[in-house]
């Protein structure tokens, strides 16, 4: 019986290569055309071999990680410490300069329009003082009435 196509996608080196190029940023699309298939077969190893999924999750959650780090980073500002070494006649000089890199005025805006969606989002959705204080008052019947109705 031939071996499936999927197996030498579940050996170690296998498995490394997927979880690579899922962290160079690849989507399924291209790791599927990568590995020789559809993007349908994919999601269907994805969900029979669970390694495969959970590959591809990993090298996934990794750079996506390493992105929010840096974007709050840029969001924020940040500090540099930049270290020169010049040679001279007259010996080596090293000098160490601090440099502060200002907080990203559009990164700050992405990640708050993402992480703070209802405060922030472009369409912001405010309630009347009358929705803030409607209520729903719900009638519990016994179940022997329930679906009977009465027109007393």
């Amino acid at each position: 019986m031939a071996k499936g196509k999927y197996q030498e996608w579940l050996t170690d080196e296998g498995l490394l290569r997927l979880e690579a190029w899922a962290r160079d940023g690849l989507t399924d699309e291209q790791i599927a055309q990568n590995m020789g298939i559809t993007r349908r077969t994919l999601e269907n190893w994805k969900s029979k071999h669970l390694p495969i999924f959970h590959t591809l999750k990993k090298g996934k959650d990794i750079v996506d990680t390493q992105v929010e780090n840096a974007l709050l980073k840029r969001a924020l500002g940040y500090e540099v410490t930049e270290v020169k070494t010049v040679e001279s006649a007259k010996g080596t000089v090293t000098t160490t300069t601090v440099k502060e890199v200002a907080p990203d005025v559009t990164a700050g805006i992405f990640w708050l329009k993402n992480r703070q969606r209802p405060k922030w989002g472009d369409k912001q959705v405010e309630k009347t003082e009358s929705e803030e204080n409607q209520s729903i008052i719900f009638e519990i019947m016994p179940a022997s009435t329930a679906g009977r109705i009465d027109n007393d």
